[in-house]
């Protein structure tokens, strides 16, 4: 028999665990699961709940022989709560379910078939695909689950309609085999996860899901500052492999970012320091720097080719080789004609191609996939 392993991260869930544990059960009386005779396996992962989460859970463990229960010594997140579960879980299936009651557990049979169709070796299950009816409740908690979706699609050019779904199903070897190199301990889970899987042969399908929301006072923790880091979990995990003109586009804001910071600075220093080559000279490098650590944390950090002595070296190179480039490129268009203004500005507009492709093939170009 095969077996479906659940993922329940709990952490200050004493109001609804016990109901959503007797949910997920009910699971077993299901005639689909019968049929293609699926065991099922729950493994709880209490993130040092405060509350009283962990002994309801270890009395669930008790009671149920399909039950395991697992504690963090302190308190890591929602993300490192589901590596713990990954790492103990022996079923052939592995998907996540929340100890609230926002999802109803039922709806893993859907989840199921397309995997044992042979169509699928990961599901997601979506809240935003047709259902007959919905709860409503956070316009901004909508918007920015759609938005980081969004987001992610264009970045792994995946068309999926809901990446920070709770509900995710995997074989067993597929997750067994991602979930090692997994960095996210809290929310980010989600887009890395996602970008991980992209970044694979897999066949990833989705599902309609019913969804039933609670508010903040009824105990959700997902906030602004979640969103945020999801942001940059795109970016960071994904923007290394993404199509071409979506880095260029990235590469843009942190060039336009670290303009602004050369600016900003070139000013303050001129209230302090009349030697304008010294100010000039200050502000650039600084500017650089910034750009530097924009393109490791945003951009191209991912199995860069170098160390990172030869790393900063060739950026260096690249930077004096974009400086003449500049130098030569100005005068040129000036000796053709053109104003001061414009001589520049087209000067930039190569600057920018220029100091893109360099860092792309040159300083942060990957090593090759053994």
């Amino acid at each position: 028999m095969k077996t479906l392993s659940l993922i329940v991260p709990v952490y200050n869930e004493e109001a609804t665990l016990e109901t959503i544990i007797e949910k997920i059960l009910k699971l077993q009386e299901e005639k689909y699961l019968k049929e293609q005779e699926i065991n099922l396996e729950l493994v709880l992962v209490d993130d040092y709940s405060k509350d009283n989460s962990y002994s309801i859970a270890k009395e669930l463990e008790k009671k149920y022989n399909n039950i395991k229960v697992f504690r963090h010594e302190k308190n890591m997140g929602k993300g490192a709560a589901l590596k713990t579960g990954f790492i103990e879980a022996t079923g052939d299936y592995i998907g996540i379910q929340d100890a609230d009651n926002e999802y109803n557990p039922l709806e893993y049979v859907k989840l199921l078939q397309p995997i044992l169709e042979d169509k699928a070796d990961i599901v997601y299950g979506s809240r935003y695909l047709k259902r007959d009816t919905r709860r409503i409740l956070y316009f901004w908690h909508t918007f920015m689950n759609k938005g980081l979706t969004l987001l992610t699609n264009m970045y792994t050019n995946l068309d999926i309609t809901d990446m920070e779904t709770c509900y995710k199903l995997f074989k067993k070897e597929i997750i067994k085999k991602i979930a090692p190199a997994l960095k996210e301990n809290r929310f980010g889970f989600e887009p890395e996860v996602t970008i991980k899987i992209s970044e694979g042969n897999y066949r990833l399908y989705e599902c309609a899901i019913s969804y039933n929301p609670r508010s903040y006072e009824e105990g959700k923790k997902i906030c602004a500052k979640d969103g945020l880091r999801a942001l940059y979990c795109i970016l960071h995990y994904g923007a290394h492999s993404a199509p071409l003109p979506m880095q260029f586009i990235l590469y843009i804001f942190i060039g336009g970012f670290s303009a602004v910071v050369n600016i900003l600075t070139f000013v303050i220093l001129a209230k302090f320091i009349q030697n304008l080559f010294i100010n000039v000279a200050i502000s650039f490098i600084i500017a650089s720097i910034v750009n530097y650590l924009l393109c490791i944390l945003l951009l191209f950090r991912h199995k860069a080719r170098w160390s990172s002595t030869l790393e900063i070296v060739t950026y260096i190179i690249t930077l004096a080789i974009m400086g003449a480039v500049d130098y030569y490129s100005t005068y040129l268009f000036l000796t053709i004609g053109l104003s001061n203004f414009w001589a520049k500005s087209f000067s930039n507009v190569i600057g920018v191609f220029g100091n893109f492709l360099l860092r792309k093939y040159f300083v942060f170009q990957e090593k090759k996939k053994s």
